[in-house]
């Protein structure tokens, strides 16, 4: 007969509020993104939302600043793995607090990337640094599963919290103060509420250890040196392979299909065709006096003329702007909800015992039918059917995130338990999996639109699921090789 859990102390209770205000603010941060990329660029190159520019821009952004995470984040992996799990974690999110809050003071193209990439590598390195901490910080079996679950699951509230927040902001616009901000843009006074993990984590973390077991082998001179080529040991091959293709293969279905959706593939729904057709001259019109105020010169009246009727174009096209987003935001809303089931599905499969490779399967198999389904069939139709599908791809890619946070520090040892999570998540992931948005956004739409410049929402959605179906057969065949963990067999 197993002996009870031991209760949880004072300074346990502590590290999971600080592990899930990390979680949380990893989502928050990264969702940032989606929501404030396309006006931002739209704004710092001084273009309408529907410019090729645009499109263009808002994949590189994702691919850059995700390339930047990965680097750095394997990088933040290793260091976890000599400094300590609790120092690299605080400094991590010390780094995704700010960075965001001096992006929304961005003047320029490169000023906001460098920031948006800052805030990248801030996330890659705390979301290792946080899964290692933790399943060092439980020495129960079940206990240690169960909290590297259920405090994942914040990361989906997350999501929650990044919409409600940025549906108030739009909401509430005029009533918000300047705070010296270059311009009163929405997506400004979203980034600058990024600071605010700063805050509790900063008062919490004097009164939380550092990993007794890490602490203890570090000071006996008992803990190994750590290095990459050690994954790659015969060993350790295997998983560390499979894990991080796997791990690409979850954020390739994340940023190849799921996130370029609230603000690219959702204005093409069918509930907005006639908001679409409103806007579709009003956006040429726009994209005309924007050409012939750039060839102005500055002062001059032909430059005055151009700008005051780009500024009665712009305010004709407000209230349809703030439709498109309203369904963008509903949209986000799903996915989120979706997700957050995704999450807590998986925590309570965990603890029913189910084995490892059983329970991705479990998530792997509906995937490889409902993103093809959802972008390829139910976005033409839109309403309620392709809500529930879009929330259900949430659900079955959000897991799959969840899922690695629980695995990974169990397949490698203690002196690589940092740079081995770290080798998988933001090389596979960050870095091979997020560039999948650059593939759907600038390889197969404009290859299935047949001209770069016209890419419509429809071609973004048929290139999201193409690109979805082709990650989701691909994990499925791969996740064949993966191990059940030693701990468990």
């Amino acid at each position: 007969m197993s002996s009870p859990a031991p209760k949880l102390t004072t300074t346990h209770w502590l590290i999971i509020v600080i592990a899930s205000i990390g979680f949380l603010f990893d989502t928050y941060e990264l969702l940032m993104t989606p929501l404030t990329a396309p006006p931002a660029i739209a704004e710092l190159l001084g273009v309408d939302m529907t410019h090729p520019a645009v499109t263009e821009w808002t994949g590189k952004l994702l691919w850059i600043t995700a390339l930047c995470g990965g680097i750095f984040g394997l990088i933040g992996g290793k260091l976890t793995d000599v400094l300590g799990r609790k120092f690299v974690m605080a400094a991590s999110i010390f780094v995704y607090s700010f960075s965001p809050f001096c992006a929304a003071y961005s003047t320029s193209l490169t000023m906001f990337i460098f920031f948006r990439s800052l805030t990248f590598i801030g996330v890659c390195v705390e979301f290792v640094a946080a899964i290692t901490w933790l399943a060092e910080v439980f020495e129960d079996k079940h206990q240690k599963e169960k909290w590297l679950g259920i405090t994942q699951a914040f990361a989906s509230l997350g999501g929650l919290l990044v919409t409600a927040i940025n549906v108030w902001i739009l909401a509430n616009m005029k009533d918000l103060p300047a705070l010296g901000l270059p311009a009163a843009s929405s997506w400004r006074y979203l980034l600058m509420t990024g600071i605010l993990p700063a805050i509790p984590i900063a008062l919490m973390l004097p009164f939380v250890p550092e990993s007794k077991v890490w602490k203890e082998k570090k000071a006996a001179g008992l803990l190994k040196r750590a290095s990459i080529g050690q994954l790659f040991a015969p060993e350790l091959r295997r998983v560390t392979i499979v894990t991080a293709v796997l791990s690409a293969c979850a954020y390739g279905l994340a940023f190849g299909a799921l996130q370029i959706t609230p603000l690219r593939i959702a204005p093409g729904l069918p509930e907005l065709a006639e908001t679409s057709k409103k806007m579709a001259p009003l956006r040429k019109q726009a994209a005309e006096l924007a050409v012939a105020k750039q060839k102005a010169a500055a002062g001059s009246p032909e430059f005055n003329d151009a700008a005051n009727k780009l500024a009665v174009v712009k305010s004709d096209m407000a209230p349809l702007d703030k439709e498109v987003k309203a369904v963008g935001n509903k949209v986000q809303f799903y996915q989120e909800m979706g997700g957050l089931v995704g999450r807590i599905l998986l925590a309570v499969l965990i603890m029913v015992g189910l084995s490892r490779v059983a329970l991705l399967k479990v998530f792997q198999v509906p995937a490889l039918i409902l993103l093809p389904l959802t972008y390829l069939s139910l976005f033409t139709a839109g309403g309620s059917s392709f809500m529930w599908a879009y929330a259900l791809c949430g659900l079955v890619t959000v897991a799959q995130f969840s899922y690695f946070g629980e695995y990974l520090p169990k397949v490698f040892p203690m002196h690589l338990r940092g740079t081995g999570g770290s080798f998988a998540t933001n090389v596979g992931g960050r870095m091979i999996g997020t560039s999948m948005a650059f593939v759907t956004t600038n390889l197969v739409a404009p290859m299935i639109s047949g001209d770069p410049t016209k890419i419509l929402p429809i071609h973004l959605a048929k290139a999201a699921g193409y690109v979805g179906l082709s990650i989701a057969l691909l994990a499925l065949v791969v996740g064949m090789f993966l191990p059940e963990p030693k701990s468990e067999e």
